[in-house]
């Protein structure tokens, strides 16, 4: 491990989460300082396939980070710190809808805020910034990461709208019902703020959600397959059994899918053009009063 100097450089970022580690050519440990205190560990600096890259596992050196405690703001100063353009942020996450399966890639492009005690700004006095969040996420990368999805075959799907909570803890079924009720495809923890503190460092920001678990709106019939949960199905009238969601069930369907999203990343980065003016590198224009 070294500190970092003034020749340490990265145009992409990756923020790992459940299940996404890589491996880096070329790789150092470094250690950056940042106004908000400590990124949740070491960054990686180094070479994917052909490209320069910072990685930082989002939860530390064996998942040791809660998502509600996670420093966001350092992790994404520190990349920003490195000449970060684009971030690319694996997340797993929960199905809200029947049609997402286990296993399935989602590009998200909206999200709902559900989170309670997080710091989502660095504007914080002297200057004020109404950062604008019509459309979060960047649609290059999405429509990269997209195109080569298809190409793999893999089950994608360019579009959704991801509910951030605050967890730790999973959502009542009440709850996980209300959020279908919203639109919500998919629910985890940790899009939130990244997305908008990406926007606020003008980067662009993509989130590769994997669905590990149908959430616990679920429940499943005999005879119809995969229900909302209640007393019977709401098809034939049969009974229905409950279904949960636990950490076991995550990790299998990570550890399943890991391969396929090592794919993804392997054929899109060197494709992506770091070159390119996309809008979200101006997208303080016009917030700052």
């Amino acid at each position: 491990m070294r500190l970092k100097n003034k020749t340490d450089h990265a145009s992409i970022g990756i923020i790992g989460g459940t299940g996404s580690d890589i491996e880096l050519e070329s790789l150092e440990e470094i250690k950056v300082y940042t106004p908000y205190g400590s990124p949740s560990d070491l960054i990686q600096l180094g070479t994917f396939h052909g490209k320069k890259v910072a990685f930082i596992s989002r939860h530390g050196k064996g998942h040791t980070i809660p998502p509600h405690k996670l420093n966001f703001r350092a992790n994404i100063w520190a990349l920003k710190e490195l000449g970060v353009k684009c971030i690319i942020s694996p997340s797993a996450v929960g199905s809200l809808k029947k049609e997402h399966d286990k296993g399935k890639f989602v590009l998200v492009n909206q999200y709902i805020d559900r989170t309670k005690k997080r710091l989502d700004t660095f504007f914080e006095g002297g200057q004020v910034c109404h950062i604008g969040q019509p459309d979060p996420y960047c649609s290059y990368l999405n429509d990269q990461f997209y195109e080569v999805g298809k190409q793999l075959n893999l089950n994608i799907q360019n579009g959704g709208t991801y509910v951030c909570i605050e967890g730790p803890r999973f959502s009542t079924r009440s709850e996980s019902k209300m959020f279908r009720l919203w639109g919500g495809d998919i629910i985890g923890m940790t899009t939130y703020p990244e997305v908008v503190l990406a926007a606020e460092k003008e980067l662009c920001y993509c989130c590769i959600a994997t669905i590990t678990d149908l959430d616990v709106w679920a429940g499943e019939c005999p005879q119809c397959g995969i229900v909302e949960y209640g007393e019977k199905c709401e098809k034939c009238g049969g009974p229905v059994t409950r279904l949960a969601v636990d950490v076991s069930e995550i990790l299998e369907t990570m550890e399943q899918n890991a391969e396929n999203l090592k794919k993804l990343l392997q054929r899109t980065i060197p494709k992506l053009d770091l070159e390119k003016d996309c809008p979200c590198h101006h997208s303080l224009e016009g917030a700052i009063l």
